[in-house]
C-alpha cells in the first residue's frame, strides 16, 4: 500500500452505488457517511480506501481503458486470496467480489485494510532510521518469501487454478509474445534477448506458490519492525518456479553502488539503497540457505525478471501512445522500457563472462 490521496478526477468511484453495495454485501459496517480516498502508487489495478466511521476496507478494480484478455482478473485475485488467506495470513482477507458493472463500471472486489509501515522511496516519518532496521527489514523479506514458498498449494486448493508443469517455458514464450504485440520501437539486442529467454530455460525447480510481484513497497510492517503485517498486489500470483519469484524481487532491490541506469530505471530508487539493507547477493544467499534451494541459475531468472519489467512498462506505454489512457505518469515509460531491456541484455551477457 502507498500514500493515500484524494481520488484522481478521472478515476472517481460512484459514491452512492458503492455505499449501497456495502450495505447489501458486507455485514457489521457502521451506518455512517462513506468516504473514499485513493492509494497513489500502482500503474495497474486501481486501489481505493473506503471508510465508514471506524470501518475501513480496500477496493480494487481494473485500470481505465481497454483491457487485454485475462488481464486484471478481479475474480481470480479475489478467489486466490480467499483460498490462500487461511494458509498464509500475511495476505489480506477478501470480503466480497462483484462482476456487476452497473455498480462502478467494472468488476471489483473489497478486502480488509491492513495497517502498518510501508517502505518505498523514503523512510516513514514516524521512525528514525538506523542501519539495524534495514537489516531487520531484509531479514523479514527473505523469511516471508521462504514462508510463502513453503505453503502447500494443494492444501490451499490453488493447484486447480494454475498449471505448474512447464511454467517457465510458458512464461518465457508468453512474455516475449506480449512484448512483440505492443512493440513501438525496435530496441538494440531485444531479439537476441528474447531468443535467449526462450531457448535457455532452466529445468524448473519444484513448483511453489509465488507472489510474482514481491517487492518492499508491496509489504507492510509493524511499528517495531518485528513482523510483516501485510503483503499486497496478488494479481500475478500463481504456482510456479520459486526462483523466478526471487529474481523478480531482486529486480526491484536497488543497491547504492548500482549504475544509474538501474538506480533510476523505475524513478526514485527505493530505500534498499540505505545502509543496513542486504545486497542482492546477500538476499539471494540468505534465501538459498533458509529454503535449501539451488540458486546457481539465478542469472537466467534475473535476465527474465528485467525483461518482464520491460514488457510491463511497454504495455503501459503502448496504451498511452495509442490514447487508451491519459495518465501523464506514463508519458516517458518508453525510457523505462529501454533501460530495462538494456539491463536484461547486460545480465544475460554476464552469464557467459
Amino acid at each position: 500500500m502507498s500514500e493515500i490521496i484524494e481520488v484522481r478526477k478521472e478515476e472517481q468511484l460512484p459514491l452512492d452505488q458503492v455505499n449501497d453495495y456495502i450495505d447489501q454485501h458486507i455485514e457489521g459496517v457502521p451506518h455512517e457517511p462513506l468516504r473514499i480516498k485513493q492509494f497513489s502508487a500502482g500503474h495497474s489495478n486501481l486501489t481505493y480506501l473506503l471508510k465508514r466511521g471506524d470501518w475501513e476496507a480496500v477496493l480494487r478494480r481494473p485500470p481505465l481503458g481497454p483491457i487485454a484478455p485475462r488481464a486484471h482478473d478481479m475474480e481470480r485475485e479475489y478467489t486466490w486470496l480467499s483460498r490462500l488467506h487461511s494458509h498464509f495470513q500475511i495476505a489480506p482477507k477478501p470480503y466480497t467480489f462483484s462482476d456487476d458493472e452497473t455498480v462502478i463500471g467494472a468488476p471489483f472486489f473489497i478486502m480488509e485494510r491492513r495497517k502498518g509501515l510501508v517502505f518505498d522511496t523514503e523512510i516513514p516519518s514516524s521512525i528514525t532510521y538506523e542501519a539495524s532496521m534495514g537489516n531487520q527489514l531484509s531479514h523479514l523479506m527473505v523469511d516471508t518469501l521462504v514462508q510463502l514458498h513453503a505453503v502447500d498449494p494443494a492444501k490451499a486448493n490453488l493447484l486447480e487454478m494454475t498449471k505448474p508443469e512447464g511454467f517457465m517455458e510458458r512464461q518465457a514464450n508468453s512474455w516475449t509474445k506480449r512484448y512483440q504485440r505492443v512493440e513501438t520501437t525496435k530496441l538494440p539486442d531485444v531479439e537476441r534477448l528474447m531468443d535467449y529467454l526462450v531457448t535457455h530455460v532452466p529445468k524448473t525447480a519444484q513448483a511453489t506458490i509465488i507472489h510474482y510481484d514481491y517487492k518492499l513497497n508491496n509489504a507492510m510492517f509493524s511499528e517495531d519492525l518485528s513482523q510483516m503485517t501485510g503483503l499486497f498486489d496478488w494479481e500475478m500470483s500463481t504456482v510456479g518456479d520459486p526462483l523466478v519469484d526471487l529474481a523478480v524481487a531482486m529486480s526491484y532491490w536497488i543497491e547504492p553502488d548500482d549504475p544509474d541506469i538501474l538506480k533510476y530505471a523505475l524513478g526514485t530508487p527505493p530505500v534498499t539503497m540505505m545502509d543496513g539493507f542486504y545486497t542482492r547477493q546477500q538476499f539471494i544467499e540468505a534465501y538459498a540457505k533458509k529454503s535449501g534451494r539451488d540458486v546457481s541459475n539465478i542469472h537466467y531468472y534475473m535476465t527474465f525478471a528485467y525483461f518482464k519489467l520491460a514488457v510491463i512498462g511497454q504495455q503501459i506505454y503502448y496504451r498511452y501512445a495509442k490514447g487508451q489512457t491519459t495518465d501523464s505518469r506514463f508519458k516517458h515509460f518508453n525510457r523505462l522500457v529501454s533501460n530495462m531491456v538494456q539491463l536484461a541484455v547486460q545480465t544475460m551477457d554476464e552469464a557467459y563472462d
